[in-house]
């Protein structure tokens, strides 16, 4: 009997192994969905919206692509990091949302991702949020306490970083931060997913929201829907208690590749009273 049960567990093992090791090394095919669609599947045209195709160069020398989209009578900018799949052209609805609620829009490519050099990192999208940010500030001459950093998923990751490294001073912090339908951290939500693999013990990609939130300044709204069939719930709330005041919880509705905060009117209401709780008197 000994001998059949080591005969069954040495393959299993060797096995289990082979996982491990596949996992350790390409962990970052696990976060990162470019795709092979380089190329817009629809402009910001598409929506009646004009816009202007913008080159961000990086502090570490690769090309980002993105999207200008102004807004007449603008109450501000967005500054908008997409999640981990796709490219900006997937993501044309949120900039028809905030041009209805009056803000001009900034929406880039990570490095790797539509037709931005490179291949995606975090330490890579990172950087790609610095070099997004200067341009905002410098080429379009926005005042920080004007931008709100807003991100779906992954790129919600992107924001909180972000806004914690602008948050030194009050007068350095944007005006607020959007999450959209993100985790605690990639770490939790991989235990989560692979919870039979010691994924806390492997993982070498963080984006910890929670770490980022207690840095932050600004006021944050976080969205998310009991329905989320990707990230759970519970990591939304955990967020929201993270967060430091003043702050607000958007409950959605819908799985997370349909749970959108621009699908339902009386959300984006919700959403655009929040932003307007915090617009700075000129």
């Amino acid at each position: 009997m000994r001998r059949m049960l080591g005969e069954l567990l040495i393959p299993l093992a060797i096995a289990y192994g082979a996982v491990l090791v596949l996992v350790y090394l390409f962990q970052s095919h696990l976060v990162f969905f470019p795709g092979t669609g380089r190329e817009a599947v629809v402009t910001p045209q598409s929506y009646g919206l004009r816009f202007e195709s913008v080159q961000i160069r990086t502090a570490d020398g690769e090309t980002l692509h993105g999207w200008w989209v102004p807004a007449e009578n603008t109450r501000g900018a967005v500054l908008f990091f997409h999640g981990n799949a796709g490219n900006i052209s997937h993501r044309v609805d949120y900039l028809q949302m905030f041009h209805r609620l009056r803000y001009s829009t900034l929406i880039v490519d990570y490095r790797g991702y539509g037709q931005s050099t490179g291949a995606p990192s975090e330490t890579g999208t990172y950087r790609d949020a610095e070099a997004a940010w200067e341009h905002l500030r410098h080429a379009r001459l926005a005042r920080p306490q004007d931008v709100v950093i807003a991100g779906e998923s992954l790129g919600a990751a992107v924001a909180t970083w972000l806004a914690a490294e602008v948050s030194g001073a009050a007068k350095d912090s944007p005006r607020a931060v959007l999450l959209f339908s993100t985790f605690t951290s990639v770490t939790d939500l991989g235990a989560d997913v692979y919870w039979f693999l010691p994924v806390r013990l492997m993982s070498r990609i963080g984006y910890d929201n929670v770490a980022n939130l207690k840095r932050i300044r600004a006021p944050v709204l976080i969205a998310h829907s009991r329905d989320d069939d990707i990230v759970p719930f519970a990591h939304g709330r955990k967020l929201f208690e993270a967060a430091s005041d003043p702050k607000a919880f958007l409950e959605m509705r819908g799985g997370h590749n349909d749970g959108f905060v621009f699908t339902r009117p009386e959300w984006v209401a919700e959403l655009g009273a929040f932003l307007d709780r915090y617009v700075p008197a000129k």
